[in-house]
């Protein structure tokens, strides 16, 4: 349930932790009435049995069609600047619906959508090269952009550029977010915290020393090396986007039941990202990737996982971070080397406007 003072929007609702996903199931699975109806999310069966309907809050939904699984994901971009170090809105909408697709399993691209919406006065140099980028990105995935809509708005009825983008594939075995047990190992695919501190710091003229760049990159192809390693042994994804590796391992956790230990020192860090965590007093832990997936394997193929992952560039940094427990069901405790303490998951907006 929102709180009683929650009674209207506020940036925390959109910063992918707790707030957003108790406004998601009151008023989108809810029925609006915080009952906890099916309302517009559906009872799943349209899913079919072994699906994943709306209300799993997962990177996408899975519909039985014949024999496969037919995958659709949506997403909307509104990324402050447009054009950072490392990528641009047009990138991170390709790369972020791809990515989405992926960490449900899917990962040869069917096809994408994408819906534009620009202010009056938006620079036409600017639209063309994101759209370059866009068409970049797409051939980096093997995808292709099938259609599309577009809208103008006022000044100042919309900041700039936002897209919306879907993404449909389809799978012959869904992964979902849920399905951790004890015992299971949690893999990252790479250095965490790098996008949302590149943002923060072009947006903020911070002038850090080094290659402060976000990693924004499709992953299907290294997810697809990852799922031809560890075959069924390959339980749950999930990209760290909003709320970062934080809230990507509390919901992991919450939706199995269990708990899981994250080794802090096994986390891979930049130190550039670490000095930018620093200056802005913000634990990279809770900051947006995207390109980096969290992947959860039974204990037999963590091994081959990490080593699939690192024989690929975008994973070459991988490391094994975490474990699944059975105490602490739904939290996640953080391993420091010196103690453990529980890792709180941030309920509000952090670093607002960075996907």
């Amino acid at each position: 349930m929102l709180s009683p003072r929650d009674s209207v929007i506020g940036l925390k609702h959109g910063a992918g932790g707790p707030a957003m996903r108790s406004l998601i199931r009151q008023v989108f699975l809810g029925g609006g009435d915080g009952g906890g109806n099916n309302g517009a999310g559906g009872n799943g069966a349209r899913a079919g049995e072994g699906g994943v309907p709306l209300a799993h809050l997962d990177d996408g939904a899975a519909l039985r069609v014949g024999d496969r699984w037919l995958v659709v994901t949506t997403d909307s971009h509104v990324v402050h600047p447009v054009f950072f170090p490392g990528g641009d809105i047009g990138r991170l909408a390709v790369a972020g619906t791809v990515n989405d697709l992926a960490m449900m399993g899917a990962t040869d691209v069917l096809a994408l959508t994408c819906g534009v919406i620009l202010e009056e006065g938006f620079p036409v140099a600017e639209l063309e090269r994101i759209q370059a980028s866009m068409e970049a990105t797409c051939a980096e995935a093997g995808a292709e952009i099938v259609a599309g809509d577009t809208k103008v708005m006022g000044r100042g009825e919309v900041d700039g550029i936002v897209l919306n983008t879907t993404g449909v594939a389809f799978t012959d075995r869904v992964v979902g977010d849920r399905g951790l047990t004890v015992g299971d190992r949690l893999l990252v695919t790479g250095t965490v915290g790098d996008h949302g501190l590149a943002v923060m710091a072009v947006r903020n003229d911070l002038g850090l020393e080094g290659d402060l760049r976000s990693d924004v990159a499709p992953l299907n192809r290294l997810i697809r090396a990852a799922m031809d390693a560890a075959g069924d042994d390959l339980v749950a994804m999930k990209d760290p986007t909003r709320g970062g590796l934080s809230s990507a391992l509390h919901e992991m956790a919450e939706k199995a039941g269990v708990g899981i230990v994250l080794e802090e020192a096994a986390v891979p860090l930049r130190n550039e990202v670490r000095a930018a965590g620093e200056l802005l007093g913000i634990d990279p832990l809770h900051v947006a990737n995207e390109g980096k997936a969290l992947l959860a394997v039974r204990p037999g193929a963590a091994d081959a996982v990490l080593a699939a992952l690192r024989a690929h560039p975008l994973g070459a940094e991988a490391a094994i971070v975490g474990t699944a427990v059975a105490e602490r069901a739904g939290s996640v405790i953080l391993d420091t080397g010196f103690g453990r303490r529980l890792l709180a998951e941030p309920e509000g907006e952090l670093l607002p406007r960075i996907c």
